[in-house]
């Protein structure tokens, strides 16, 4: 069988998503664009690229994007799986219905793709899987435990996958941006978790000023912080590459704060921690 170049990329409304679909479309490949709301992809049409509505938290919703793109392609050649949500908030604080609802999107809905495209990419000796992740998949400042722990997860299960579908062809990676200026993070870092009157309110007062200067510029996080565009061109190297690499940490600050986790011993990287993040 013909070998599928087809992209289906999840999260397309906005940020990293969308412009991951423009990267892979102008690289000419047939790019299937998927979100919850398909009118939200209207501009991504005009351009050529295939929409799709596509929520990933929902079996058969998933299951009908993945068969039009296996209709027209046979399978799915790439899939870009970025799809996520964020909610911030003390790990004492977050409702548990709220943190399985993170896991059910951030991590089942990427298992749930992966395992739909994996069966034709088998088929055809030949496929690629990229998980945009994050370098809170590495460790995990206060305030966003749980979400961090969705991409720590990713993270875990990506290795395994990474060897179990090698001999099949299909080849694994993971992006991981430091600060990136979307929506996601302009508004997930001011909304926060815990109930009024909360042993942690002052901790949430600090994050969301924090986050108002991060928006500024007026941290390293904020001065270091890259745009969709420059995520997606890491997007695009995973997938073009010959041989991908495992992990494609995006920009100098994801890269320098990787380094200082493999070198430092826990607690000089918690004080390191303390220093460029509020905490309580």
């Amino acid at each position: 069988m013909a070998i599928s170049r087809a992209v289906l990329v999840t999260g397309c409304s906005s940020g990293i998503g969308r412009a991951a679909a423009i990267r892979l479309h102008r690289a000419g490949l047939p790019v299937f664009a998927s979100a919850r709301d398909i009118g939200a992809l209207a501009d991504l049409a005009a351009l050529g690229i295939r929409p799709l509505r596509l929520d990933v938290t929902d079996e058969e919703s998933a299951a009908v994007a993945v068969k039009q793109v296996v209709e027209e392609h046979g399978a799915v050649g790439v899939l870009v799986s970025n799809a996520g949500t964020g909610v911030y908030g003390a790990v004492e604080d977050v409702p548990l219905d709220t943190a399985r609802a993170l896991f059910e999107t951030n991590l089942f809905g990427a298992l749930r793709l992966t395992r739909m495209v994996l069966p034709g990419m088998r088929e055809q000796g030949a496929g690629r899987i990229v998980y945009v992740s994050s370098i809170m998949g590495r460790f995990s400042p206060p305030g966003g435990g749980l979400y961090h722990a969705t991409k720590h997860a990713l993270e875990a299960y990506s290795d395994a996958l990474r060897l179990e579908v090698a001999p099949f062809g299909v080849r694994v990676a993971l992006i991981e941006p430091a600060t990136v200026r979307t929506r996601f993070f302009e508004t997930a870092l001011t909304q926060f978790a815990g109930q009024p009157g909360s042993a942690y309110q002052p901790f949430y007062d600090k994050l969301a000023a924090w986050a108002i200067d991060v928006h500024e510029g007026k941290t390293i996080a904020g001065r270091y912080a890259r745009t969709p565009e420059q995520v997606a061109e890491v997007v695009g190297r995973a997938v073009l590459a010959r041989n991908p690499k495992a992990r494609y940490p995006v920009g100098t600050l994801a890269r320098s704060a990787l380094g200082m986790r493999r070198l430092l011993p826990d607690s000089a990287f918690d004080r390191f921690v303390a220093r460029q993040f509020p905490t309580p």
